[in-house]
């Protein structure tokens, strides 16, 4: 469910991005208490389209919430986000998401560009509760550095804890490890220098391109558990055309799929059918909202547990195999490939 929020205020946070805060009114001081890592979903009309995207909460403990938002080259919603100002209410849904570090207590934080936005509200609440923390950060430049502040005050304040490293593409350091981007054989090389203890680590958590997080998640493979790696992204590089529907799923669809949801504890029903992609595009067409941001299998707003019948997902970035071996599926993503189909949200 989406509150109207007033922006409480507009700040730059390097080179095309800006932090948007928010007021909150007492009544919903409960609703939007988030758990460093999550994430808000804003939504807006702009140029009469209903938009929603997905930005991470970047607020430290005790701030106010506040997210990073980094203008997209012919993105609709983050230019018309960047031009939000103090004052303005906008729709914004209740903190999602699983992208958290809590109760560890040596972390290996790996980012890039405004893949920092969570590592920041992160690194302060771990550093707040006496953990060890180690931020990788890539960027172009020092001006294009998010929450350079931020970051630097929590070096300041936490000098013996907190190892802070900007590795940069297009400006020159003296450390020639630290220039270019971040990559899998960057991330290992800054291991044998010994500037991050990967195995040593409780957990490694990657934000950033969807290029990045792969590369480095394959060099991980034999050096980190793979239950400690963990990631989150918003967005992927081109990844080409759209996977068809499988033939059961075609045939499904042709036929006509019974599909029932359980959401916040109620039960509503409805068809896919000939023509619709996936679940959240056909109970729209037929006037049920189920809940979704990103619709590109990023987010996991839309995570629910598949309870009877089977579904195929087209893509998926967000849900970790041990959810898809629980039954769980990302409705933006699914197509029925039984004639029956009941998802419950309401799922843990």
């Amino acid at each position: 469910m989406f509150h109207d929020l007033t922006v409480s205020a507009v700040r730059p946070e390097g080179e095309g991005a800006v932090a948007i805060s928010f007021d909150l009114p007492e009544a919903l001081r409960e609703t939007y208490a988030f758990r460093p890592g999550q994430y808000l979903t804003l939504r807006a009309t702009v140029d009469g389209q209903d938009l929603r995207r997905s930005y991470s909460i970047a607020s430290e403990p005790g701030q106010p919430l506040t997210v990073g938002v980094k203008r997209v080259e012919g993105g609709a919603f983050s230019t018309f986000a960047q031009g939000l100002r103090p004052g303005d209410r906008i729709a914004v849904m209740p903190p999602e998401g699983r992208f958290t570090c809590e109760g560890a207590e040596r972390i290996v934080l790996i980012a890039a560009g405004s893949g920092i936005t969570p590592m920041v509200a992160m690194a302060s609440d771990a550093l707040a509760r006496g953990a060890e923390v180690v931020l990788v950060y890539g960027n172009r430049a020092t001006p294009s550095i998010m929450f350079r502040e931020a970051l630097d005050a929590l070096k300041d304040r936490y000098m013996d804890r907190f190892t802070l490293i900007h590795v940069l593409s297009r400006e020159p350091q003296d450390v020639a490890l630290l220039n270019g981007r971040i990559d899998g054989d960057k991330v290992l090389a800054l291991a044998r220098a010994g500037a991050v203890d990967l195995a040593g680590a409780d957990g490694v958590w990657l934000c950033g391109p969807g290029g990045m997080i792969d590369d480095v998640a394959a060099a991980l493979e034999g050096v980190v558990p793979p239950e400690r790696i963990h990631f989150e992204r918003f967005y992927t590089e081109d990844t080409g055309p759209r996977p068809e529907a499988s033939a059961a799923a075609q045939a499904a669809a042709a036929s006509g799929v019974a599909v029932e949801v359980v959401l916040d504890g109620a039960r509503r029903s409805f068809r896919v059918e000939a023509g619709d992609d996936n679940v959240v595009d056909a109970a729209a067409r037929q006037g049920l909202e189920l809940p979704f941001s990103c619709k590109g299998g990023m987010c996991c707003t839309c995570r629910c547990k598949v309870v009877e019948g089977t579904a195929e997902m087209a893509v998926n970035y967000s849900l970790e195999s041990w959810e898809i071996d629980a039954g769980f599926t990302l409705a933006c993503q699914a197509r029925p490939t039984t004639d029956r189909l009941v998802l419950d949200f309401d799922a843990a």
